[in-house]
């Protein structure tokens, strides 16, 4: 196996060789026995060195520029770039990715995350044409696109874990079933806002296909029913985020399901869902309660010091006005990690007026200490 302090001494000498001479013939050894090559112009680069510095310079920019220099930075960049940008670009985007998908062959992350609208499904049927290897695909904001492009997707792209497709609104269900029975390895998937994608038939083939899921993204998906994510809860155990924000039909039965099929977790978005009543805050607390009553006594003693990573640690409960403060408390006396002081603020209750009484153990530390030393003052008087 090659020195990597050899490998790294010779890039620095061919960099050093380049910025001095300009170019020029090969040189011999150096003190350290590193060759000392000097470069006849910058398409001779190394290629590892070529990675560096597109590397350090951290702007996607460069990297395409760089792969329109010859074909020798092309092939190089198209086996070394596993991860780029267009977020940057505000015009013309559709054209480029067309133009450089097939240099960036072994992609495997890509975000095309738009200002405006520019993306179109002829860039994202190029970018699975060449990039087999995707592996993460943020889409969203892409306004233009149809379900061809998920169709694309699906064919060219089979091993993506995490794919973005927030406000892309014109997709529909048939399209993102046939994609999660394509990808499932799918680990993150945000359908904020894909309100005809995200039904409950598409959310049933989710629980059948992707049985690795553990963050998805429901927000203002508003025909979800309790049907579609108790599929969900059964199907997909290890889900650790779950955001249904604007969700209005769900009720009780969604939070009771994920709260006994998905014991990992850990954020859950239930903002302006005004069905859900203190039923769901119950079931949230005792299945936390089951879960540390099931422990033995030796794992429960090495786990006090690590309480605030397990279990629920952010919750949004917002606007739900069906809500009573014992029931909140209960479920933020069960987990260690949600917060209600500002410092560490992950219970989120926001226009819920009846709840300003709940507090976490934060908070009533902070009162003893507060009382314990206003007697203390009292007494030096």
């Amino acid at each position: 196996m090659v020195n990597a302090q050899m490998v790294s001494g010779y890039l620095d000498n061919s960099f050093n060789a380049l910025v001095v001479s300009g170019g020029g013939e090969s040189g011999g050894q150096t003190q350290n026995g590193v060759t000392d090559t000097t470069l006849s112009g910058w398409k001779d680069l190394p290629m590892e060195l070529l990675l560096r510095i597109i590397s350090v310079a951290g702007d996607d920019r460069m990297a395409i520029v760089a792969s329109g220099v010859c074909t020798g930075w092309r092939d190089a960049l198209g086996w070394g770039a596993t991860s780029l940008s267009f977020s940057w670009c505000q015009d013309h985007m559709n054209e480029l990715v067309i133009s450089l998908a097939h240099k960036f062959t072994k992609l495997q992350v890509l975000s095309l995350r738009q200002i405006k609208p520019q993306l179109e499904d002829s860039a994202v049927e190029a970018v699975a044409n060449s990039c087999h290897d995707l592996r993460e695909l943020d889409l969203s904001r892409s306004f233009r696109l149809s379900d061809r492009s998920l169709y694309a997707l699906a064919h060219g792209c089979p091993r993506l874990t995490r794919l973005n497709i927030s406000g892309c609104s014109n997709f529909s269900d048939a399209a993102l079933i046939y994609l999660t029975s394509q990808c499932k390895n799918l680990k993150c998937l945000n359908l904020c806002g894909c309100v005809r994608a995200a039904s409950d038939r598409a959310l049933q083939a989710i629980a059948c296909n992707c049985s690795q899921l553990q963050s998805l993204n429901l927000g203002w998906c508003d025909t979800v029913t309790d049907g579609g994510v108790t599929s969900l809860a059964s199907g997909c155990p290890e889900l650790r985020a779950v955001d249904l924000c604007g969700c209005v039909l769900i009720t009780d039965e969604s939070v009771v399901a994920l709260a006994n099929g998905c014991p990992h977790l850990r954020s859950l978005g239930l903002y302006y869902c005004q069905n859900i009543t203190d039923r769901a805050m119950y079931s949230l607390a005792e299945n936390s309660r089951i879960r540390s009553k099931g422990m033995s006594w030796d794992t429960a003693k090495n786990s006090r010091g690590r309480d605030d990573k397990d279990g629920l640690a952010s919750l949004n409960i917002s606007q739900c006005t069906a809500l009573t403060p014992p029931a909140v408390q209960a479920v933020c006396d069960s987990f260690p990690a949600l917060h209600t002081c500002p410092e560490r603020h992950s219970l989120i209750i926001s226009g819920c007026l009846s709840l300003t009484t709940v507090h976490c153990a934060c908070a009533h530390h902070r009162h003893r200490a507060g009382a314990g030393r206003a007697i203390l003052s009292n007494h030096a008087y």
